[in-house]
């Protein structure tokens, strides 16, 4: 089974440290799986709500679209694209807004952290909150559902928004799904040993709080930036405490166990602060030396980048054009002469005369084709060891029953009992395939005497 992995970084600064380890660094690994289909994307939309300086949000834009493809983004393996280069996103965002719960955007914690600072200050409690951040969790829900992400490589402080995902797109599936799954439920996928870096002070590693290490500073920057990580007071010769030690997590989270585990050793002989940082200096720059010189040639051609970016947008729209169509079906926002036509175009080609053809492939394997009256091919089975195995498929579908049929772009697909068993050609568009689909439940409806 192909796993579809989705995950995004917001447009508003410099990519840090923390960004690269909790969210970059695993989902590019991610991506290199066999068996991952991998989306990820520029969150441009999401930089609106905190960011109102254009010019900010547009270099950021530059610099992560450069950091992910110098830290070993393959686009060709992965679908990699602009928010706000996809109009089916903001769509889908008003779709879920109308079924999600007011209650449950109440507890979202971006929201009730900005309340409980304006209480704690003696304002009124929803003193400068946006809508923006507010429906911050519709708008995340809808980067997820697009694209049925089954895997959100996110930090710990995230998980809460994919979950409030699972229950948008499950209240969604429960008043217009009518039976069919229109959403799959995502799961927050954590590194556990990196799920949330801390910053030079301690905190959280984050560009609100101005604690970041830059991902692609200059060696000299980097070092700067490691000099300045908050230790304890404990001299040179005195035994440290690594496991309270923000310089020996940041350590971890880039060494091997081996590297880790010398160094902890070291830290509890007495190694000093400086030479502990001088350490961290050395593993980073390791790592990142060569990535660094990739990300600032990416920097000198933002026409590249642009073009890079385009190629993915029309990718990814492959997918959420037709499949927003389906919901729009759903929800009743439907074309007075397509529904018609649809219907009428399903009618006329099923009949009767539907029929299996089976046949046996120069492999040895056996498959079948589904052709309607006309003779136009409505499915061709997968390849099946022998015939008898193809029969039982093709005598499961006589049989009638609700059709688990799954749209893929332009074309769709016949599962039973979870496996794939038949694909449909390509149509011409989104409608055309509606009307096959129409066709064939028709043709595979049991027949009235």
């Amino acid at each position: 089974m192909t796993t579809r992995i989705l995950t995004g970084i917001t447009t508003t600064g410099t990519p840090h440290l923390g960004n690269y380890a909790g969210a970059i660094r695993p989902a590019i690994v991610a991506s290199r799986q066999s068996d991952a289909d991998s989306f990820y994307f520029l969150a441009d939309y999401h930089a609106l709500i905190k960011c109102d300086d254009p010019l900010r949000i547009q270099r950021s834009r530059l610099e992560i679209a450069a950091t992910w493809l110098a830290a070993g983004l393959d686009v060709d393996r992965v679908t990699f694209y602009r928010q706000s280069d996809i109009p089916e996103i903001p769509e889908l965002t008003w779709l879920l807004t109308c079924v999600a719960a007011k209650g449950l955007l109440n507890r979202a914690h971006a929201y009730k952290a900005s309340v409980d600072k304006n209480v704690e200050a003696g304002e009124d409690p929803d003193a400068g909150v946006t809508m923006g951040l507010f429906s911050y969790p519709v708008l995340m829900a809808a980067d997820i559902l697009m694209f049925n992400a089954h895997q959100v490589p996110v930090g710990r402080d995230q998980i809460q928004h994919v979950e409030m995902a699972r229950d948008i797109g499950q209240r969604f599936n429960h008043l217009f799904g009518n039976g069919k799954e229109f959403f799959v439920m995502p799961e927050a996928l954590i590194e556990e040993s990196v799920a949330t870096l801390p910053g030079l002070d301690g905190r959280k590693m984050s560009k609100s709080y101005d604690n970041t290490i830059p991902l692609f500073s200059s060696a000299r920057e980097m070092k700067d930036a490691i000099s300045r990580i908050v230790t304890d007071s404990r001299l040179p010769g005195e035994a440290k405490d690594p496991d309270n030690s923000h310089l020996f997590t940041l350590y971890q989270a880039f060494a091997s166990k081996s590297q880790s585990d010398e160094f902890r050793a070291d830290l509890l002989q007495g190694l000093g602060w400086g030479d502990a940082k001088q350490r961290l200096f050395q593993l980073l720059d390791g790592e990142l030396g060569e990535a660094r010189e990739n990300y600032h040639r990416l920097i000198e051609r933002p026409a590249d980048l642009e073009d890079i970016l385009q190629t993915g947008a029309q990718k990814a729209r492959r997918i959420a054009t037709p499949f927003l169509g389906e919901l729009r079906e759903a929800v009743g926002l439907r074309s007075f002469r397509a529904s018609t036509q649809t219907v009428a175009t399903a009618k006329k080609k099923a009949s009767k005369g539907a029929r299996f053809v089976s046949f046996r492939e120069d492999d040895g394997s056996f498959r079948f084709r589904l052709l309607a009256a006309d003779g136009e091919q409505l499915l061709l089975s997968r390849n099946f060891a022998d015939g008898k195995a193809a029969g039982a498929v093709t005598k499961q579908l006589q049989q009638g029953g609700e059709l688990d049929i799954r749209t893929e772009g332009e074309a769709f697909t016949v599962w039973l009992e979870g496996t794939c068993v038949a694909d449909s050609p390509a149509f011409a568009d989104a409608a055309a395939r509606d009307a096959a689909v129409e066709s064939l439940k028709l043709a595979l409806a049991p027949q009235q005497d």
